[in-house]
């Protein structure tokens, strides 16, 4: 058995707790994956998993060498990479993950771009509006909107995204234009429910907030189809700049309440704290940085 083979099952198994999805990250079998930790505990000489028919938990000696053996595998990929990429130039696989609407709108032709000067570069471009455990699922980096909250990763912020209270000609025409955000109370809004507090409307005039509860009329959890429904004229909706910029610049929506500012919400790339980021990865981030710099859709 090779050391490193063994190392990465034990803590793909110990962070996912599972040997079959251990197996499905490492795209090998369960039964070599199985394998691996049991040729590492006999050199070890130690127990380092607790099998049970439905669980693997860690033994002291396995919680010790968890703490250790991501960091070691990251630098030895490092160490490799650095060595190879001086050559060959980046390669091999990052696991991303992004919000939907912002991944379908700008992630995916970024890393298209990116890749572009990298071919031998594979990208797992996973989009998800739902929480996503970077650990558990072997994510390297994962771009997230708003503040993380969990102290298990380092984040990198790339920047602020506006929001833009928006409708289009035909519904102003019919409804009428809002003037201040309560007269907002009297018009058909569509709520996304992706926002922190999605009925809870904050705008900012002069330094002051001012909030506004909308009424539930429509609610979805999809900027993209809150989007949809204003250029249909359907309703008034609040929405990420990035998300309606081509319809503000071509007429197919209006912005709305312009003595007035949307919050805005940064964005960042996480990845686990703990870990040495790859070049790949670290490549990546810097990338997106520049881009967003030059080709900001916020």
């Amino acid at each position: 058995m090779d050391l490193v083979d063994g190392l990465k099952a034990f803590v793909a198994t110990a962070q996912t707790g599972s040997f079959t999805d251990a197996a499905e990250r490492m795209g090998i079998s369960n039964r070599l994956t199985s394998k691996y930790v049991a040729e590492l505990e006999a050199r070890i000489g130690a127990r380092l998993l607790q099998r049970t028919t439905r669980k693997v938990g860690l033994t002291p000696v396995g919680e010790d060498l968890l703490a250790r053996a991501p960091a070691l595998l990251d630098e030895l990929d490092d160490l490799i990479g650095s060595v190879r990429e001086e050559s060959k130039g980046l390669s091999g696989l990052v696991r991303i993950s992004a919000p939907v609407s912002f991944g379908e709108i700008y992630v995916g032709d970024m890393l298209r771009r990116f890749v572009g000067n990298h071919p031998q570069m594979n990208i797992d471009l996973r989009l998800s509006d739902a929480y996503v455990d970077l650990a558990r699922d072997g994510i390297d980096l994962a771009f997230r909107i708003g503040t993380p909250s969990v102290s298990s990763l380092k984040m990198r912020k790339l920047g602020d995204m506006g929001s833009a209270i928006v409708a289009s000609p035909d519904y102003l025409e019919t409804h009428g234009e809002p003037s201040t955000p309560q007269d907002l109370l009297d018009h058909i809004c569509m709520v996304d429910a992706n926002r922190r507090d999605p009925t809870r409307w904050v705008f900012v005039k002069e330094g002051e907030n001012i909030d506004v509860v909308i009424k539930r009329r429509f609610v979805v959890n999809s900027a993209k189809v809150a989007r949809d429904w204003a250029v249909a004229g359907d309703a008034i909706a609040y929405c990420p700049r990035f998300i309606v910029a081509d319809d503000l610049a071509e007429g197919r929506l209006v912005p709305l309440l312009s003595d007035y500012q949307g919050l805005s919400t940064p964005l960042s790339a996480v990845y686990l704290d703990g870990t040495v980021l790859p070049r790949k990865v670290r490549a990546i981030i810097d990338f997106a940085l520049e881009d967003i710099k030059i080709n900001s859709p916020f």
